[in-house]
């Protein structure tokens, strides 16, 4: 199998990160240390909110992108390289 493009692995890698920090959100967890007593209200609904926006984002832009995974999907990559119609 080839090699992926480097888009695609920074689109996979950030998608795999924003999952992992949400799913450590919705358990209660935090990324970074910080204590009860350190959090307020405000600050934790504000990280809580970012943190969901952050995953939003970057699953549509994962999926928004035509990452050429697959073997047509390389097909066609190849077929629109030759063509010229890629970057």
């Amino acid at each position: 199998m080839k090699t992926f493009d480097k888009g695609t692995v920074i689109r996979t890698v950030l998608l795999f990160i924003a999952l992992i920090n949400q799913t450590l959100v919705m358990f209660g967890q935090t990324v970074l240390p910080i204590s009860e007593e350190q959090v307020q209200t405000a600050g934790e609904a504000l990280y809580v909110a970012g943190s969901t926006i952050f995953t939003m984002v970057t699953a549509i832009i994962a999926w928004f992108k035509n990452n050429y995974v697959t073997y047509k999907g390389h097909l066609q990559k190849d077929t629109l390289k030759q063509r010229g119609l890629t970057k």
